[in-house]
């Protein structure tokens, strides 16, 4: 363990709280408290020490703004602040043994807190600030709240930080955040079924849901709580903003957002932004007939997939798909095919792997089937697309219209790394005219976004 010993605080922003010197029942005048540090430099130092836990013993006060409720019940003894009321630059979660913290240290509340005797540390990837106990951060106990923790009379409107899934990193966890123009993955909120925030049968602890972008950003998880008062609800169908705490996932493997209320998921636009969509089920058996085999045998390892009419596209980024051979505990299939743009330095990654044009008009009961597999996708995701008004010319990739084979099973960042899965068999025998299918990768280099994914044995058959 760390500590932050006196001479440090001379490095340390020093100043005077706000100037209110008026007093409400319970509430401390903010002329009888001065700060003489900010959480600015308190995070600062979580950062530079992310693998210790940091204490302070001596009296050092900062000021803060409470941006989580526990009113719903997706909170649990964390109050989560921030320095500033609009663009902030900073946040927090405090650990404290107390249920309906909502009712004293509400939403927008300025609040002093007294570093004295508190420590700072990585609590499931986040910083949080509460008790040491070893190497491990605990609540503060229910009697040491109130030496602690001092609101002041001021509850400010809090602006939400507007910003993008693409911009989601460790700096910007804990603060109260907003990302526009986005639904609910389509396949929750569909005709047949309605899925809840946090009431489905493999919700264990929370309840995580898929939020796409109408923008072309980045894919997202919202986290709700079974023990929310809204878990019940059914996830609204339409397209909007959501407002929320920006934080990790309880095993720190993706960044996610819980809200306070449902009322901060505002998704009630009539419009949503889904792709256009082609399915005719899944088929019972393959066709005798073969029109397009490739297992990738006699590709080149660490080169570009080429030959045998493949189309290897790269929209965005630097890094096509590439031939690889691995063993261990994700093999591939022999030799198989593989995106992946962790090192490249891209921002952005999207790349296509094409098939050669299929005739579906001198060929009845066409089945597609290919076998994925992630070695962690991270926040990446991959996509099958068909088009039967491409050209082919690269230049027109993006006027052509592309719609989802949605019957097809594409791996997902939850299933086993190490498996290939398969796609099941995607029949096509109602697709008219000539037509082409792509494997399209999307992610980054961006540490959340840059997962990888393999495919191999894709066949396509007719009667």
């Amino acid at each position: 363990m760390r500590r932050i010993l006196p001479f440090l605080s001379l490095l340390l922003l020093a100043g005077c709280a706000p100037e209110d010197d008026h007093e409400t029942s319970g509430v401390t005048a903010d002329l009888a408290l001065k700060t003489n540090i900010d959480l600015e430099a308190v995070m600062g130092l979580f950062f530079q020490n992310q693998d210790r836990v940091l204490s302070f013993e001596e009296d050092m006060v900062m000021e803060a703004y409470v941006v989580s409720s526990d009113e719903a019940g997706n909170f649990y003894k964390e109050l989560v602040i921030q320095n500033k009321k609009q663009d902030p630059t900073a946040g927090l979660t405090i650990k404290l043994n107390m249920n309906s913290y909502y009712q004293f240290y509400n939403f927008g509340r300025k609040i002093y807190i007294n570093l004295n005797g508190l420590s700072v540390g990585n609590v499931n990837g986040v910083a949080a600030l509460g008790v040491a106990e070893g190497n491990q951060i605990i609540n503060i106990p229910q009697s040491r709240i109130s030496y602690h923790l001092t609101r002041s009379a001021e509850v400010a409107h809090i602006v939400p930080k507007i910003i993008t899934a693409s911009e989601f990193n460790d700096p910007l966890e804990n603060l109260y955040v907003q990302i526009n123009n986005v639904q609910f993955n389509k396949l929750l909120v569909g005709p047949n079924r309605t899925a809840t925030y946090a009431a489905e049968s493999n919700d264990e602890y929370d309840g995580e849901r898929l939020l796409e972008s109408c923008s072309g950003d980045f894919p997202f998880i919202l986290s709700t709580s079974t023990y929310a008062d809204f878990a019940a609800l059914k996830l609204p169908s339409g397209s909007g903003n959501i407002k929320g705490i920006l934080t990790r996932d309880y095993y720190d493997d993706f960044y996610t957002v819980y809200v306070n209320l449902p009322g901060d998921v505002d998704l009630n636009r009539n419009s949503r932004c889904d792709p256009e969509v082609i399915t005719c089920g899944l088929a019972v058996q393959r066709g005798s007939k073969i029109l397009f085999e490739e297992d990738f045998s006699t590709q080149k390892n660490n080169k570009p997939v080429e030959g045998k009419g493949w189309k290897n596209l790269i929209q965005e980024g630097s890094r096509p798909w590439e031939a690889y051979t691995s063993t261990g505990a994700n093999a591939s299939l022999g030799r198989s095919a593989r995106m992946r743009p962790p090192g490249s330095g891209d921002s952005r990654s999207v790349s296509w792997l094409i098939t050669p044009r299929i005739n579906f008009d001198s060929n009845s009961g066409e089945v597609l089937s290919f076998k994925t597999s992630t070695s962690f996708a991270n926040g990446s995701f991959m996509d099958v697309l068909i088009s039967t008004d491409w050209d082919g010319v690269e230049e027109n990739l993006l006027t052509a219209e592309w719609k989802v084979l949605s019957a097809a099973y594409i791996a997902q960042n939850n299933d086993f790394f190490g498996d290939w899965i398969s796609s099941g068999l995607v029949d096509l025998s109602c697709v008219n005219g000539k037509g082409y299918i792509a494997f399209r990768y999307t992610g980054s280099d961006h540490l959340y976004y840059n997962g990888v994914y393999e495919l191999d044995d894709v066949l396509i058959t007719a009667d």
